[in-house]
């Protein structure tokens, strides 16, 4: 009797050791080929996106590289079953001079475009993008502190429409650049939150240009919302109404 009831102890551990193992292979392919989470720690891309938001990017939306990999795992050359991005897509891709970092930024510029901001105004293959004032967006920052800001809808040349802020007006640091004509295989890159920003407009810039290789996935949808500036434990801060919505 007891070297039954040992071999069932022994047969129930290696059935669980089992289960868990075969539990994080699944998990790590949804992570690799299907979705994979993030979360926002930056201002960058407000009003589309806050600090505390989480988010799950689709990895399959322009295929595969080794940026896909945990890791980064050198295990896949070039990119395989390669979609190409759409003007206005929110991306998430690695910093071309650190490819340990997460950026995510909204595309602007495909192949071949030429983009340039002056007086504050997108230009894009040396047309004007259309911009709407709207209501005021009321910024927040950590210590409670309110301002409301310009807030514009912009639309693409692909009439992709997103909300976009100006907190300096049409006099940021970053309103007034060079054309910048976007090699092949290469992507423009720009925060909503135009004048709070570290992207393809900024000089001197860790980066200019994204090769299609360095995208990891497209933003899909938020799964959850929380005021980072307040204690884990307090509920109030959760930001009910952005839950599960789809990243525009």
């Amino acid at each position: 009797m007891e070297k039954l009831v040992q071999k069932k102890k022994t047969g129930g551990l290696f059935d669980t050791l089992k289960t868990v193992f075969w539990a994080i292979v699944i998990a790590l392919l949804v992570r690799t080929f299907a979705f994979e989470p993030f979360n926002i720690p930056s201002g960058s891309m407000i009003p589309t996106l806050l600090v505390g938001d989480y988010l799950f990017v689709s990895k399959f939306s322009y295929g595969y590289s080794k940026h896909s990999m945990p890791f980064s795992l050198p295990v896949i050359p070039g990119r395989v079953f390669e979609t190409e991005p759409e003007r206005g897509d929110v991306v998430v891709f690695k910093l071309p001079s650190d490819t340990t970092q997460d950026y995510i930024k909204r595309v602007i510029g495909l192949p071949g475009d030429t983009v340039q901001v002056t007086d504050g105004r997108l230009y894009i293959n040396n047309k004007l993008v259309e911009r709407e004032r709207i209501e005021d967006y009321i910024l927040t920052d950590g210590t409670g502190r309110s301002a409301a800001v310009p807030q514009y809808l912009e639309t693409l040349p692909n009439g992709k429409v997103h909300r976009i802020l100006e907190l300096f007006g049409d006099q940021g640091p970053s309103d007034n650049t060079e054309a910048f004509t976007v090699p092949e295989g290469h992507y423009f890159m720009m925060g909503d939150n135009r004048d709070n920003s570290a992207d393809s407009r900024a000089f001197p810039s860790r980066f200019r240009f994204v090769p299609i290789e360095n995208l990891v996935g497209r933003a899909e949808f938020l799964f959850y919302s929380k005021d980072s500036s307040q204690p884990v434990y307090d509920l109030g801060s959760i930001r009910f109404d952005r839950l599960f919505q789809g990243v525009n």
